[in-house]
């Protein structure tokens, strides 16, 4: 069963900017800075990085088209982009750990370090534009 709970506009407008912002992410992942992206999946991952990126820039495409499109279930993308969020948080801790550059902006421990600090931002993005927080709270 899902909880809705109706949005404000400026929850829907935030929404659709972090749709926006995911597949935007999604395709860089199977395009253009797929080799970037190589760089924050560990060692110790038993996979290919190249599958790795494949695989979440595939996951990014299509959680922000579900977090735009399918209202029904927004609630529901918004849950699964906030989980998303803390699964690859470990990839940002060992990028950090690690020290390795990324995306040009991430060439100091300074940056990396800055950097993981917004991860708690995006999922508390992901579940208050969605309304999943509020329809939890309701619920």
């Amino acid at each position: 069963m899902t909880y809705q709970t109706k949005t404000t506009l400026t929850q829907n407008i935030f929404r659709i900017l972090l749709a926006i912002f995911m597949l935007y992410a999604g395709f860089s992942h199977l395009t253009f800075n797929r080799i970037e992206f190589q760089s924050q999946v560990p060692d110790w991952v038993p996979l290919s990085k190249d599958l790795v990126v494949i695989v979440s820039g595939i996951i990014e495409i299509l959680l922000g088209l579900g977090l735009a499109f399918w209202k029904k279930e927004r609630t529901r993308f918004g849950w699964a982009l906030a989980l998303f969020f803390v699964l690859v948080f470990p990839g940002n801790v060992a990028q950090y750990l690690d020290g390795r550059d990324a995306f040009g902006a991430l060439d100091s421990d300074g940056a990396r370090l800055i950097r993981l600090f917004f991860q708690p931002v995006l999922i508390a993005w992901a579940l208050w534009s969605s309304g999943a927080w509020q329809a939890w709270r309701n619920h």
